[in-house]
């Protein structure tokens, strides 16, 4: 949020006055005191004059010389120590600056940045936050539900609508990140997002040549460094400047084996003219090698907590009970991404600019799984295969091998806007296109008696004497979509009422092949949804304001629902595809109250949801690797509170609080074996029905520290509610000191972290959700099978020690 504005102005850009002004002169403070914490430099007076002189007369200077400081207007400055700051739109958004983010864990990732906001559920594998095993869910819509944008280009997985936030960006790098959390701006590029919209921005690129280095050390053997340069203005009066940086970490399992190693790189590069026009290139490129968590069930975490067999094993042991598949380098999930985006804006006449943003990406990764396959009696898809396996480590009529589930994905597209302001109505005409190819393949690849597989980026497949590959899944997709939209906003009464009103028409089609044998080769959907939303804000007094809006939301379920899938032990069917795909739709309305004063900055929304074809994300194991996959779990109503409130910094503290209470039902029973589960009424799952968390800021400009605590209370693992996670309560700590200018040095700084400073050990989240866990009557009469739900082990107590200087 821009701090420099003129006293008296409301971030919302209406002018108010504030009473006092806030620029007082002062007299020097004495050789050697500093002027008081956040505030400019002062600047010396060189001509005060001592009496009203006549016109044209010299002026005298006095003896001695004055000094004017200027005082930030407390109505600019961050509340709760960066957790909150005033918004103006007609929606619900909270929004975390640089002011939290520097003091986090240097290697949070932006789903734990945002994890004290209300509403945000996030559940985690470990404390550093390397683990790809990570979700998050808003108001109980499951990340799969919200948007990821970095400056106007999309993130989110273009097969499964997750988010990897380990792939996104260095924290450092971040100058704010947004959740909005009951809809997306009308222009954003994404369609799955019912859950909300997470906007993350690059930080601007420093006017000055300079640079960041830092370098990490910490529990299970953590290690990272951080180095970004900034050219400053490139030439003289260019207005072009940049910045790139680099990090490399690395950490070991905290429980059980195994060992992640992390590079990225983040650049932007951005050029500015005249009046209202730029030009920027960003990007980042993330190469990771993580190993896996596995998820457990609730009986097995009550037997073996964080040990046993819920971990994989250190060593290779062909003769174990799992035949050796247990071992952890068979589970290492490796991942290549590369982001980029050009943001372009230009300013065509008077009123009358035009935004683009062009994108391409690209992603390669293998989610892999040690398993287990029978020597003889396969199957390819629906085809016998003849042939008797004959490979290193076999016992029992068992060979024990990798299962290889690799994604290439490429993808490209622009966001286009025009915006015409004139009077008081700001009129936007937009189009949006995108386009999307992803292919995925499970291969099996033979294990020596060592425990080696080959390559794990997947190499060396499994192949039968026709020449095939034995395989478990290969289908290829492409995906496209158009999407046409139209908004307006009219300000009234001097700008204290705002009025919006958009429509959003989406084109969206897949087209595929799968080419298992036996399954249909074609496979293709398409789908036109239209999307209607309006909004309004008052403004009552500069401090009061209040807002509504009315949006609508739509997604496809994910990729692989349009293909057959089988099992290669049995030939049987284990997924029906299908291009006859019902889209969830959802409806939703926001009522808020915000406050914004020069001490306490507040809000409260009352949201309601109502979803028809609801898609839950769960995770399923497809021939030994890990996969992602949706329920249809039918009608949902959801309602509730969501609340924030913190204190701009008093005395150098700015305390921080946040709650929400959440009522989600389901809305009728649902099928499942042939009969119909009596879930009407239940609660939906992952719906904490209540959630709170408290923040605490101290800062003086040398001496900072921040303390934060989650409660996240207990949600529901099935659908028949027959089974539930425990609620929880985490804290983490950060404690640092900030120096002055050391020679070339600016600001060298110390920093401990400390992540769940109790080391509590406790469920994160629910990884799949299942329809019923124990066995169950359905509507019909008939016994219905439960199954069990796994959940997320969340991440044990963690240190780590930074130092970092500015140069």
């Amino acid at each position: 949020m821009a701090c420099a504005l003129a006293s008296g102005t409301l971030l919302s850009g209406m002018a108010w006055p504030v009473g006092a002004a806030w620029a007082q002169a002062v007299s020097a403070p004495p050789a050697g005191q500093k002027a008081a914490q956040h505030t400019p430099a002062p600047t010396t007076a060189h001509a005060a004059p001592t009496a009203p002189k006549a016109q044209g007369a010299p002026v005298q200077a006095s003896g001695r010389p004055q000094v004017v400081i200027v005082r930030a207007n407390p109505l600019h400055a961050s509340a709760g120590g960066g957790l909150i700051h005033p918004q103006s739109e007609p929606q619900a958004q909270s929004v975390v600056g640089q002011e939290y983010i520097r003091l986090q864990s240097p290697t949070a990732t932006a789903f734990e940045l945002v994890s004290q906001l209300p509403g945000a559920n996030v559940s985690g594998s470990d404390p550093f936050g390397f683990s790809p095993q990570t979700n998050i869910s808003v108001r109980g819509m499951n990340g799969d539900a919200i948007g990821y944008v970095l400056e106007g280009m999309p993130l989110n997985d273009i097969a499964y609508y997750t988010g990897y936030p380990s792939q996104f960006a260095d924290s450092e790098n971040y100058e704010s990140i947004a959740l909005q959390q009951g809809s997306p701006d009308l222009d954003s590029p994404v369609m799955n997002a019912a859950g909300g919209l997470m906007k993350l921005r690059f930080r601007t690129p420093a006017e000055k040549a300079g640079g960041q280095f830092s370098a990490s050390y910490g529990s299970y053997d953590t290690n990272r460094e951080f180095l970004r340069l900034d050219t400053g203005e490139i030439g003289h009066n260019t207005g072009l400047r940049g910045f790139v940086s680099y990090s490399h970490s690395a950490t070991d399992n905290w429980r059980g084996a195994g060992r992640d190693e992390r590079q990225h790189v983040d650049f932007k590069l951005e050029k500015t003219w005249g009046q209202g026009n730029s030009a920027g290139l960003l990007g980042s490129w993330n190469q990771a090698v993580d190993s896996y968590y596995p998820q457990v069930s609730k009986d097995d975490w009550r037997t073996y907590g964080i040990g046993g067999p819920n971990n994989l094993d250190r060593h290779f042991h062909a003769d174990d009970d799992y035949g050796g598949s247990d071992y952890w380098r068979l589970s290492r999930q490796p991942e290549r991404t590369l982001y980029l985006a050009a943001p372009l804006q230009f300013a065509l006449a008077e009123g009358l600019s035009l935004h683009v943003t062009p994108y391409a990406q690209g992603a390669y990764g293998n989610a892999a799984g040690g398993t287990q396959l029978p020597t003889s009696g396969l199957y390819n898809g629906t085809q016998a295969v003849p042939d008797v396996l004959d490979l290193p480590v076999t016992a029992d009529g068992y060979s024990t091998v990798r299962a290889d589930y690799t994604q290439r994905s490429f993808r490209s597209g622009f966001t286009s806007a025009l915006e015409w302001k004139r009077g008081v109505n700001d009129l936007v005409l937009g189009y949006w296109y995108d386009y999307g190819d992803d292919t995925e393949r499970e291969t099996f690849a033979a294990v020596n008696g060592s425990g080696n597989a080959g390559s794990i980026w997947g190499g060396r497949p499994i192949t039968l004497a026709d020449g095939n590959m034995l395989l478990g899944a290969s289908n290829h997709t492409i995906s496209q979509t158009n999407a046409l939209f139209v908004g307006d906003r009219v300000s009234l009464l001097h700008d204290r009422l705002l009025l919006t009103a958009g429509f959003k028409e989406v084109m969206f089609s897949r087209t595929g092949t799968n080419a298992v044998p036996g399954a249909p080769y074609h496979a293709n959907m398409n789908t036109a949804v239209p999307l209607p939303r309006f909004g309004v804000r008052f403004q009552i007094t500069p401090e009061h304001q209040v807002f509504f809006n009315a949006t609508t939301n739509f997604r496809t379920p994910a990729e692989p629902a349009l293909y057959d899938a089988y099992d290669p032990t049995s030939g049987a069917m284990t997924q029906k595809g299908t291009s006859s795909l019902k889209n969830e739709y959802s409806i939703a309305e926001e009522l808020g109250y915000r406050y914004a004063g020069s001490r306490v900055v507040g809000s409260l929304t009352l949201f309601n949801y109502n979803f028809t074809n609801r898609q839950i994300a769960t995770l399923a194991m497809i021939n030994g690797a890990p996969v992602d996959s949706t329920i249809n779990a039918g009608g949902q109503t959801s309602r509730g509170v969501d609340v924030e409130i913190g204190l701009r910094p008093w005395h150098h503290i700015s305390p921080y609080l946040s709650g929400e209470y959440l009522h989600a039902t389901i809305d009728n029973d649902l099928y499942s074996g042939g009969d119909l589960l009596p879930t009407r009424g239940k609660r939906a799952v992952r719906s904490p029905t209540l959630q709170a968390a408290a923040g605490l800021t101290y800062d003086d400009g040398h001496f900072f520290g921040v303390m934060t605590v989650k409660y996240t209370g207990h949600q529901y693992a099935t659908f028949m509610n027959d089974e539930r996670m425990p609620s929880h309560v985490t804290g983490n700590l950060a404690l640092g000191y900030r120096m002055n200018d050391v020679s070339v040095l600016h600001r060298p700084e110390f920093r401990m972290n400390f992540i769940n400073i109790t080391n509590q050990h406790y469920l994160s989240g629910v990884a799949d959700p299942t329809m019923n866990a124990h066995d169950t009557q359905g509507r019909y009469g008939t016994t219905i099978a439960g199954q069990a739900p796994d959940y997320y082990i969340g991440g044990g107590f963690a240190a780590l020690f930074t130092a970092s200087t500015g140069f």
